[in-house]
């Protein structure tokens, strides 16, 4: 009997799992439709391996230590060992530490000098990154790493150690070059096309970092095209490769092995890599490597103008669809600008065939134009396409250009007109104004000698002592102009009208606000 019972508990356990089974196949049959409604779902892709690149590139990048001067004492408790506790016995007749006749004279003054904190200056030592461009020797690296550098070591992968010479360094872009002398050609690597790399195209970084040489550390483009505020050219590639101190003037590799950016900073509160690096593009550094190779030095394309961002206000009021191009604030006496015919309040928008999409765009532009060249330029002036051309000069020319003494202003009425207007006070420049402000001599216009708190003004930072040269694109000679522009603004059914203002009354600081009429 008992027998019986166990064959038919096997039966309805096997019943059950067959039961189980084909409701599972019907599942199948009935949920396979449903993932038919998606058959162009992205296939998952194994994370790539870096290891052969890896072993090919590693022999060219290098570690560089730096030897500099430095004046900063050292204050671990160890200093302290060298102070003696009691002065040594002196001989008859010589406890004058003044006396040039004490043999312990010197010793005497080191010991003055150390309780007073004077200890004599000691070197510094720091470490960076580095790769090989050319097999004679030739090394690229970030100018901070070799900033003030007494002494160069180019450390390689082989644990060769060469002595690097410093043959030209820019800090505008942070990029320098040193040469070493080896006995025998160099491993090298080469720079390819940033423009070609794409946000969440993998890359590779070596460096030394924390004194770690040979690390490899892999992320992707995060984003391109950053502005950090390290410098005029400011084009970075972020990265969340790790990047940490010591990583700086080391190469970013696309998976080709091709050198896309130079490692040159990092965001991080801690100090540490928080997955947020900044590399200066390959074909921003190609340029300047080359140059600094040849010359020793950058030579820059000059334009002579200084520019500005298009805000929506300004736009709005110059009767712009868009807010592409630079904004003209003034123009160098004497400049290729200037010869050009480009004037105060042109919005350039391409330089030499090339697009001025932001205001950022056109120095990097000019910088990369070779000097002399005749080159294209397209401005809009008061709504209209004008076309120019202007030979670029360069850049080193800026402080030797000819300053405006020549024109002399003409004596200011005594009684000045005021105007209160657009939450502010104007007044018509005087000798006492222009005395009392340090306005510059050849600034002319009208000068705001006071600001209310919550007015149009106040919103846009203006303060006494600033200077409207222009209002609503025309010259402004005196307070009654500006009134008079505001007037003619409001008729013409514009919510805003663009000003001229020499900040400070300095010819060197001049600037377009708009603001609002309301």
């Amino acid at each position: 009997m008992s027998g019986k019972i166990g064959k038919m508990r096997s039966l309805a356990l096997a019943a059950g799992f067959s039961m189980l089974a084909a409701a599972a196949v019907q599942a199948q049959t009935t949920a396979q439709p449903v993932q038919n409604l998606t058959p162009t779902q992205p296939q998952l892709q194994e994370l790539p391996s870096v290891a052969d690149l890896a072993d090919r590139l590693l022999p060219a990048v290098v570690e560089i230590t730096i030897e500099s001067g430095g004046a900063a004492p050292d204050t671990t408790p160890d200093s302290q060992q060298d102070t003696p506790d009691t002065t040594p016995d002196q001989p008859p007749g010589s406890d004058n530490p003044d006396d040039p006749n004490n043999p312990f004279k010197d010793f005497f003054d080191e010991f003055l000098k150390r309780g007073q904190g004077q200890q004599p200056p000691q070197k510094m030592t720091s470490m960076g990154s580095g790769f090989v461009v050319d097999p004679s020797g030739i090394i690229v690296t970030n100018n901070h790493v070799v900033e003030g550098a007494e002494s160069i070591e180019v450390h390689f992968h082989d644990d060769t150690v060469l002595k690097g010479e410093l043959v030209g360094r820019d800090p505008k872009t942070d990029l320098a070059v040193i040469r070493v002398k080896p006995k025998k050609p160099l491993p090298t690597v080469s720079f390819g096309d940033s423009d070609k790399l794409r946000v969440g195209e993998w890359v590779m970084a070596i460096g030394n970092p924390f004194g770690l040489g040979g690390s490899v550390s892999l992320g992707i483009v995060s984003a391109r095209n950053r502005d950090i505020n390290a410098g005029p050219y400011d084009d970075f590639i972020q990265t969340d490769a790790a990047i940490n101190k010591g990583n700086s003037g080391g190469p970013l590799f696309n998976l080709k092995g091709e050198v896309m950016g130079i490692n040159t900073a990092i965001f991080s509160p801690s100090g540490g890599s928080v997955g947020i690096g900044f590399s200066v593009p390959s074909n921003t550094a190609k340029n300047v490597i080359s140059q600094l190779i040849q010359y020793g030095e950058t030579r820059r394309g000059w334009l002579g103008v200084k520019i500005q961002s298009v805000t929506d206000e300004i736009a709005e009021s110059l009767g712009l669809d868009n807010t592409h191009g630079a904004l003209v604030a003034d123009v160098t006496p004497g400049g290729p600008a200037e010869k050009a015919g480009l004037q105060s309040g042109d919005i350039i928008v391409t330089f030499n065939g090339r697009p001025v999409t932001t205001m950022r765009d056109l120095p990097k532009i000019v910088a990369e134009t070779p000097i002399g060249d005749k080159v294209p330029v397209t401005v809009l002036r008061k709504g209209k396409e004008v076309n120019l051309t202007a030979e670029v000069g360069r850049l080193a020319d800026d402080e030797k250009t000819a300053d405006a003494s020549g024109d002399k202003t003409k004596p200011e009425k005594a009684a000045p007109a005021v105007v209160t207007v657009l939450g502010m006070t104007v007044t018509s420049i005087t000798d006492e104004l222009r005395a009392k402000y340090a306005i510059d001599k050849e600034l002319k216009g009208a000068v705001v000698t006071e600001v209310a708190q919550d007015g149009p003004a106040a919103d846009k930072r203006l303060e006494p002592g600033d200077v409207i040269t222009e209002a609503g694109e025309q010259e402004v000679q005196g307070a009654a102009d500006i009134s008079a522009r505001v007037e003619e603004a409001k008729k013409a059914g514009k919510t805003s009208i663009l000003l001229l203002i020499a900040k400070g009354g300095k010819s060197g600081e001049m600037r377009f606000i708009a603001l609002k009429l309301k």
